[in-house]
């Protein structure tokens, strides 16, 4: 028997809200592997030139950014090893990075302040508070690591994602009717322009229907605002990161380091663009694209690196949960 057409809505609603566009992700673009690249994994790849750099020739591009994008494949505990690399290089040298994770919400925040800042509060009244399985979920354990390490040197850690109450909002009923919903004005978002991009909306609206096959066109009409509401929103954090080290004129803070799925920082379109508009293009950021290495995917990797899915492709161990589906 059908589902009622509520009940097919909900499921849609929830299966985007989980994949957030952060493991279907893809390049779009259709080429040849080049048989003289031989692509190995814990290569780091210079999309601009194709040819691999070490970690240190990485570094001293990271050290001259305001923001440093690091995508991820869900759930890679690889990825997160990555990231602690160069924040235990970043902090080895006397600098003061930022941590934004989506993982985390703007309702969220005030607890994960009290948490990394030391306070008794225990590591399960922390997982409640944040409400980690309604806005996340998954195991915590895969995340923790981040979070441990800017409690243990005191960094700050901020909450990326807008509430998922507010995402299902405009996910459900559209982004001009969400705009007058308490929820909308609850967290300040009645003076915020939501930039629809005509590169953004062609790119999202291809995975959309690529990674959630049959659905209206009206749902993927709101899917599609509710993605630009999010890439927004952290948008809005990262901005506001950035005027805050600005302020403090402290030479050893920053940059701010993003850690999210890998289709927010996709072709530099969802985040980074949205960034740069804010700040009237004066940043300085860079991205870097972590995904599995495997044989059997070369001609996925070759794509990313030709269409440039972001300045670095880095080329990882593959995580426990496999190869991350691709959506065609």
């Amino acid at each position: 028997m059908m589902a009622p057409a509520h009940q097919t809505l909900r499921s849609w609603i929830s299966a985007f809200l989980l994949l957030a566009l952060g493991a279907c992700a893809g390049s779009g673009v259709s080429t040849s592997a080049s048989p003289e690249s031989e692509l190995r994994e814990g290569q780091i790849i210079d999309t601009a030139t194709g040819q691999p750099v070490s970690v240190e020739q990485l570094m001293g591009r990271v050290r001259g950014q305001e923001v440093l994008y690091l995508g991820e494949e869900h759930h890679n505990r690889f990825h997160i090893d990555a990231a602690l690399s160069l924040l235990n290089r970043l902090s080895a040298e006397g600098r003061r990075p930022v941590i934004a994770m989506e993982m985390f919400s703007w309702d969220g925040q005030p607890h994960l302040d009290r948490y990394v800042g030391g306070s008794e509060l225990s590591r399960q009244e922390f997982l409640t508070q944040v409400g980690w399985p309604q806005n996340w979920g998954g195991p915590f354990e895969n995340y923790e690591p981040l979070v441990a390490y800017a409690k243990s040197v005191h960094l700050p850690l901020a909450a990326l994602n807008p509430p998922k109450s507010l995402v299902r909002l405009v996910a459900r009923k559209g982004l001009a009717q969400a705009r007058h919903d308490t929820d909308w004005t609850l967290w300040n978002m009645q003076d915020e322009t939501i930039v629809d991009d005509s590169a953004y909306r062609e790119k999202i609206l291809q995975q959309l229907r690529a990674c959630h096959d049959g659905g209206p066109e009206e749902l993927y009409q709101t899917m599609y605002e509710a993605s630009m509401v999010r890439d927004e929103g952290m948008a809005r954090i990262i901005v506001s990161l950035i005027e805050t080290m600005r302020a403090a004129s402290n030479a050893s803070a920053g940059p701010v380091v993003s850690y999210t799925g890998g289709g927010h920082i996709q072709f530099n379109l969802p985040v980074p663009k949205r960034v740069a508009r804010r700040l009237s293009k004066d940043v300085r950021q860079m991205s870097v694209y972590m995904t599995s290495f495997e044989q059997g995917r070369l001609d996925d990797l070759h794509e990313m690196i030709a269409g440039k899915i972001a300045d670095y492709l880095w080329l990882t161990p593959v995580g426990a949960q496999g190869i991350p589906r691709r959506c065609r």
